[in-house]
């Protein structure tokens, strides 16, 4: 199994940015994808999760309205979109399958002025 990430995104306030996962090495739509962030000096942060069988989502309360998971099971990849970044956003983005068995390589997203 293997999850590789898009790479690193720099941003200004106010504008979005999409990261991907691309999955490999099992069945994409048996399992869900999570998607987790690090800031600088915090802990993981869970974001949510999507089914990509049937697109079906779950959002932390935080985050409703900023994000969108997608997944498109014709190239196994999976995207989490954020929009109206703030500098707090900055942090390594992840995404996770397999009941957080495995991971992608994590994503680093620097929202700047």
């Amino acid at each position: 199994v293997q999850l590789a990430q898009s790479g690193a995104e720099l941003r200004n306030p106010g504008t979005s940015v999409k990261v991907s996962c691309k999955a490999s090495g099992y069945t994409f739509i048996n399992y869900y994808i999570y998607w987790v962030r690090q800031a600088p000096g915090q802990g993981p942060e869970g974001m949510g999760r999507i089914d990509p069988e049937d697109g079906g989502t779950n959002y932390a309360q935080k985050f409703q309205g900023r994000v969108t998971f997608t997944a498109d099971t014709s190239t196994s990849t999976a995207y989490v979109e954020l929009s109206n970044l703030r500098s707090e956003d900055t942090a390594v983005y992840y995404c996770a399958t397999g009941g957080f068995a495995f991971w992608g390589q994590g994503t680093q997203v620097t929202v700047y002025t």
